[in-house]
């Protein structure tokens, strides 16, 4: 089971990544022919312009995160002895390398995991999650974490990500390209310009962004009732899980995250326990009390 779960994540980013690249085109094709009357043109700007941000973006995926959420590596367990031994023992359980080492200063308990593969991997720890949590549940948060990791999952939320934030620029070059100064041509007939200017405002404007953000939900929401499940396996410890999860319920929003990556966390860290119902009509992760439900029927 857990190999053909890796196999399938390994998949769903072939998945992920076309999908990205065929809406890229077409961002692109929208583009070239607002602005130059050239589809043909535009995609293969547009093109250029992802593959560079993407080689950056995944190629330091793990930094490029940590920044955006403000976090701080620590090298050695005499920063914080108790994440430190937790992160090395759950690593050693799951068989897979000793990530890096990251804390949030932020007082709302969260986690998440990231990097493009587990041999680059990184976990990140906030001050509220080491303050709130006993070891028993941060070994179930960790060993949730490097569930993430051995699956895969890591980079496909990486990628994800990466492909979100792309996609932004794209749109936000176009509506700034479109408050400047777009091009002008004289000699075409009004009307379909004017159609055809419509049709591409609607393309940039609603359509992409919505674009973007069912590739950033592209990865289930199972994989979270996977990694519950996965610690579990790590830890023989279905109560630590649960009473994990039973504290995220009742934790404040964190104060300082970056939007784009709230999919990595294991709580969403901008609503955390307090999921309001039309919010998980869109929501990343599942409610916490539907994943406790899954627990205590293991």
């Amino acid at each position: 089971m857990l190999y053909q779960q890796i196999a399938r994540n390994k998949r769903r980013t072939v998945l992920v990544m076309a999908g990205f690249f065929l809406l890229v085109a077409l961002i692109g094709a929208a583009i070239g022919y607002l602005f130059a009357r050239s589809a043909f043109g535009g995609i293969i700007i547009a093109g250029v312009l992802a593959l560079i941000y993407m080689a950056v973006i995944i190629g330091q995926s793990t930094d490029v995160v940590m920044n955006m959420n403000n976090a701080h590596e620590i090298h050695s367990a005499k920063e914080a002895p108790a994440l430190w031994h937790v992160v090395e023992d759950m690593a050693m359980v799951a068989q897979v390398p000793m990530p890096r080492v990251f804390i949030i200063d932020d007082p709302s308990p969260n986690a998440f995991a990231t990097g493009n593969n587990p041999e680059h991997a990184a976990v990140a720890a906030t001050t509220g999650l080491m303050e709130i949590m006993n070891r028993e549940e941060l070994e179930a948060v960790m060993g949730h974490e490097m569930s993430h990791v051995r699956n895969y999952d890591i980079r496909l939320q990486t990628i994800a990500l990466a492909l979100s934030a792309a996609i932004s620029m794209l749109v936000n070059f176009a509506g700034n390209f479109w408050w400047f100064g777009g091009s002008s041509n004289d000699d075409d007939d009004d009307n379909s310009w004017g159609v055809f200017a419509i049709l591409g405002s609607v393309l940039l404007i609603i359509l992409a962004p919505l674009a973007a953000t069912i590739a950033q939900m592209a990865l289930s929401r199972n994989r979270e009732y996977l990694a519950d499940a996965g610690s579990v396996e790590l830890t023989r410890n279905p109560h630590g899980m649960i009473s994990a999860l039973e504290k995220l319920k009742g934790a404040q929003p964190m104060e300082h995250v970056a939007p784009s990556s709230s999919g990595l966390y294991i709580s969403d860290p901008e609503e955390n326990g307090h999921h309001r119902w039309f919010s998980d009509l869109f929501a990343t992760h599942p409610p916490l009390d539907a994943r406790i439900e899954r627990l205590e029927k293991m």
